[in-house]
């Protein structure tokens, strides 16, 4: 793991195994509700959908851990959180055909951002939004991807988010592509997920 690209001033801070329940908070703020979906399929008897999310944002590894993930504080406590990493140089090619249908149009988009720093969660608790959180987590994104030699930041999100769509757009981001979502019993108003880039020079 590399330092963080910041000092720390008390704006940031690197994320810890005993942040796992605001981590999973956070990712399922970012996901919509999707994540505790996926968790509850995946619980054991007696095992709750929050303790599966728990377990797997203990882990040392995987897209979804701790140490992926980096906190926005303010007066001591996480208001916002950051989930990301560098995505191999491409092409790629996924076997899309031995993964669940759900990820299968998310790992479409994600290999045509080859080569970018991946926003894989950014989330902001309700009560903090509107004050630049998320614009500062992003600008911090771009910092992790300079500092990885990547030709750029990535992300996707859900068409129905409008709210952070015209964020991601004010800060550069284009969109690239889009999938048609399989929902299965996940209800969400969306309907397509769509990959957005930002290249950098």
């Amino acid at each position: 793991m590399m330092a963080p690209p910041f000092k720390d001033d008390g704006r940031f801070r690197a994320a810890v195994p005993e942040d796992a329940p605001a981590l999973a908070l956070f990712v399922n703020m970012a996901g919509e509700g999707l994540p505790h979906y996926l968790w509850s399929r995946m619980a054991t008897p007696g095992q709750s959908a929050w303790e599966v999310g728990c377990a797997r944002a203990r882990r040392d590894s995987g897209s979804f851990s701790w140490r992926n993930a980096t906190l926005r504080v303010v007066e001591g406590e996480a208001v916002a959180c950051l989930i990301g990493y560098p995505l191999d140089d491409g092409p790629v090619v996924s076997d899309y055909a031995s993964m669940p249908p759900m990820f299968q149009p998310l790992q479409q988009l994600e290999d045509q951002a080859c080569g970018t720093w991946y926003v894989n969660v950014l989330a902001t608790r309700e009560e903090h939004r509107g004050k630049g959180h998320g614009r500062a987590l992003l600008e911090l994104a771009e910092e992790f991807a300079r500092r990885h030699g990547r030709r750029g930041t990535s992300l996707i999100v859900a068409d129905a988010n409008l709210t952070a769509r015209r964020l991601y757009a004010r800060m550069g981001y284009g969109e690239v592509d889009r999938r048609p979502m399989v929902k299965e019993q996940w209800e969400n108003p969306a309907r397509e997920w769509v990959l957005m880039v930002k290249p950098l020079g």
